[in-house]
């Protein structure tokens, strides 16, 4: 085998499709939530679930393996991130559907935001930014632009977990859905954008920061 065949480049998947692999399980929740019914009339078989919450926490868990599935066809690797609030989903899922309780798919959220922030947090307690290590190859910054990014990223996934529980122990289950699609997503989105100024500061990419 030639060294040009043995170090052939990982294929990146399209910041579009990256998206729709993203987003696409919430929106197969969403609508089967607010379609439960419908869809157990339709499909007999979904109607073994339970109620509308839990066959879409069916769904959810077929749309996260299919998208994982996808992902791995397309570049050979599983991001970190999406992996770990997989197999929470799996579990968490697995659980929900099992007993019953819709308590446990929607404690995930709180458990995986929980989790990234604690893990980026605790991370820098031993000097270490791991959030350098998943966006790496997305942009360069200097030691203090991740150290600082990294300080953000695990208060705000700490924040969403706060988030989660008071809005899942406050309202419906339907309002905890529609938040969890049409609320989440955005608040993070504009987090994101809001820290642009600190990335452009501390970008070792002279040309990206001009």
């Amino acid at each position: 085998m030639s060294t040009i065949e043995a170090e052939k480049p990982k294929t990146e998947v399209s910041p579009l499709l990256k998206l729709v692999l993203e987003l696409g399980p919430l929106m197969v929740f969403f609508f089967a939530n607010s379609r439960g019914d419908w869809l157990a009339q339709r499909f007999p078989v979904l109607a073994e679930l339970g109620g509308p919450i839990f066959i879409a926490t069916g769904l959810f868990m077929a749309a996260t393996a299919a998208a994982l599935i996808a992902s791995w066809i397309m570049t050979r690797t599983l991001p970190m991130m999406p992996l770990v609030s997989g197999i929470v989903v799996f579990v968490f899922g697995a659980l929900t559907l099992w007993l019953q309780n819709d308590t446990f798919i929607k404690m995930k959220p709180t458990i995986v935001n929980t989790l990234f922030g604690a893990i980026l947090l605790g991370g820098l307690l031993f000097g270490k930014s791991l959030l350098g290590y998943v966006f790496h190859a997305a942009f360069k910054l200097d030691e203090d632009g991740w150290r600082k990014l990294t300080i953000r990223w695990g208060v705000f996934f700490l924040f969403l977990a706060v988030l989660n529980e008071i809005v899942w122990r406050s309202f419906s289950t339907d309002f905890w859905v529609a938040f969890k699609v049409w609320g989440t997503m955005p608040i993070t989105i504009l987090f994101t954008l809001a820290q642009m100024p600190l990335i452009m500061k501390h970008s070792l990419d002279k040309e990206s920061a001009e």
